[in-house]
């Protein structure tokens, strides 16, 4: 017998938001119900394309769907959420969890009470690089990471650390899986009444250091990685779904010919670059799909509430350390 689909909503279709309403008219195992939406032409539009209802109110949202998408803007997430986990739904609320830690404590107290999945849209996590870090990451010394992207009025309701930063803060916590010992940030505005400009350094009781930098005033879209760990360098490219690695084991080769004269110095050609295949998918489709099936299967997320409270809190710790800062 086959199983019914699973009732979909989404609050709030922006720019993120009709993404998530497409996805979930293109599932097959979902059934996109309805939205709901404050602007009349988007929610036309939206209504139109994919033959669904707009709802008056949150409420009625979520009498008619299972699981739906939180996507408006950060400071609302806790008025969004609450009436409709009131209303029985399983959540997925976009990064970051909430503004505030009291709000994000606020809205898994009533997920709890009402025994409803929440995942957070760490979509990073759904990357194919993602999986691929997962499983050839071990024990990592020294990460980078570089999050660039031009400057845009969304999502500037908060800082760049709560707007971009929060991604590769979740992936760093993921990878290196250690009490955090320090951290030290430091952070400019540029534009927007918060930071635009952000860099932290975060130093792991396992003795790896993550340095952080993320902005919203380039020029370019850029989100990028390295992995140094004792086997290996790792570079890759979250955008473009690509990277490479070099192996300990050939630097050492091109040292041992560097010593008995079959390499030039500084001619590091000799050192093979590998390539790493990576099968390239939507990110937004893989998360959705996955959220659809821990409802279905009943089983909590690959990224719910524990990972992005404790992204959200070492988030808050970064902004909350430039903001002083900037006060002395």
């Amino acid at each position: 017998m086959a199983k019914s689909k699973i009732k979909c909503g989404v609050a709030g279709v922006g720019s993120l938001g009709q993404h998530h309403a497409r996805i979930y008219a293109s599932l097959p195992n979902a059934e996109l119900v309805g939205i709901y939406e404050t602007s009349d032409a988007r929610a036309a539009e939206i209504c139109a394309k994919h033959n669904c209802r707009r709802f008056a109110t949150l409420a009625e949202l979520g009498a008619a769907c299972e699981a739906v998408s939180v996507v408006v803007p950060t400071d609302l997430h806790e008025q969004v959420a609450l009436p409709l986990l009131a209303a029985g739904c399983h959540l997925l609320i976009e990064k970051p969890l909430c503004a505030s830690l009291e709000e994000a404590e606020r809205v898994l107290a009533a997920a709890q009470k009402a025994g409803r999945i929440v995942q957070v849209g760490h979509i990073e996590h759904f990357n194919p690089v993602m999986a691929y870090l997962e499983k050839h990451t071990g024990r990592p010394q020294y990460i980078t990471t570089e999050r660039l992207a031009p400057y845009t009025t969304r999502g500037t309701e908060v800082g760049v650390v709560l707007d971009l930063m929060i991604h590769d803060i979740g992936i760093v916590l993921a990878l290196v899986q250690s009490p955090i010992r320090k951290i030290d940030s430091v952070g400019i505005n540029v534009l927007s009444k918060t930071e635009d400009i952000a860099n932290a350094r975060i130093e792991f009781e396992s003795g790896c250091v993550a340095n952080l930098t993320a902005s919203r005033m380039s020029l370019k879209k850029n989100r990028e990685i390295r992995v140094f760990q004792d086997n290996a360098y790792l570079s890759l490219d979250f955008m473009n779904q690509k990277g490479h690695l070099v192996k300990k084991s050939d630097i050492i080769a091109y040292g041992v010919k560097l010593k008995i004269g079959l390499a030039k110095a500084g001619d590091a050609s000799s050192i093979p670059v590998h390539e790493i295949p990576i099968e390239k998918g939507e990110p937004l489709a893989i998360e959705l799909a996955h959220f659809l099936e821990s409802v279905g299967e009943a089983k909590q997320p690959k990224v719910g509430a524990a990972l992005g409270k404790s992204a959200l809190e070492v988030a808050i710790a970064i902004t909350d350390q430039i903001r002083r800062a900037q006060k002395s």
